[in-house]
């Protein structure tokens, strides 16, 4: 007869391979984050950063120039 409060005997190795899954998945993501910075060592971390328009902050989308600077202000179209 189980004692109150004891787990079911069919949960805990579904518990423990769950457990073994997430430990898994966390040392792969650290061994991919170890060898990204192998790769680009002297990557600067603000390299994101240049995709922005110095003038307005407006995110530049392509290699054009940013439409703040290239076109006139087209907000009275009739």
């Amino acid at each position: 007869m189980p004692v109150s409060g004891c787990e079911p005997a069919g949960r805990a190795p579904f518990q423990a391979m769950i457990l073994k899954i997430v430990i898994l998945f966390l040392a792969a993501m650290a061994l991919l984050a170890m060898v990204g910075k192998l790769r680009l060592p002297g990557r600067p971390p603000t390299a994101r950063l240049r995709g922005k328009c110095p003038k307005c902050g407006r995110h530049r989308i392509g290699t054009g120039p940013c439409p703040c600077t290239s076109a006139p202000s087209r907000k009275n179209r009739s």
